[in-house]
């Protein structure tokens, strides 16, 4: 149904407070509108203090945060990718995002907000098909993940089991 601007963006705010995930590409048609607008709304909406984050599978409200918030430093290849984030989800992590420092350009982040084994799916789905590549393949396979769960204690089990799989950093 096509709206206004406003109503819109007023319609959008309630699919992604009654939704936990919702693509651009789903907005667009529900709005009969471009994927393009639909990214402009919520770019719009983030400047007016929504709360929205981005994550692998589309739009989503920042829900309250996690009790414990910790970054572990990694380093793998392509290869060992599914299985770094099916050791942080298994274990109770979220993976927030990534971040590698380029030579260039600085700090680079991209928000992934990964909890579920379907996230994962997805997420390597358009690593492979998509045939993109890591932010991690710019540094050698070093990057860094903002992991959120419930507590330091659960942090450290993630990061035990990861060290044990000899995907963390090592100098």
């Amino acid at each position: 149904m096509k709206r206004n601007n406003v109503e819109r963006r007023a319609a959008l705010k309630d699919d992604l407070l009654n939704n936990e995930v919702v693509s651009a590409s789903e907005l667009a048609r529900k709005y009969q509108v471009s994927r393009q607008t639909i990214v402009g709304d919520i770019a719009l909406m983030r400047a007016q203090g929504e709360k929205i984050i981005a994550t692998v599978n589309g739009y989503k409200f920042k829900t309250k945060s996690a009790s414990f918030h910790g970054i572990l430093v990694c380093q793998h290849d392509f290869k060992q990718t599914r299985l770094e984030l099916e050791t942080i989800v298994k274990a109770g992590g979220e993976v927030l995002d990534v971040t590698v420092d380029h030579n260039v350009y600085g700090q680079l982040v991209g928000t992934l907000g990964i909890a579920t084994e379907a996230d994962i799916n997805d997420f390597m789905s358009r690593a492979v098909h998509g045939k993109h590549k890591l932010l991690s393949s710019l540094t050698n396979g070093i990057h860094l993940h903002n992991i959120a769960c419930e507590s330091e204690k659960k942090f450290d089990e993630i990061k035990r089991n990861l060290g044990s799989l000899g995907l963390l950093y090592k100098e």
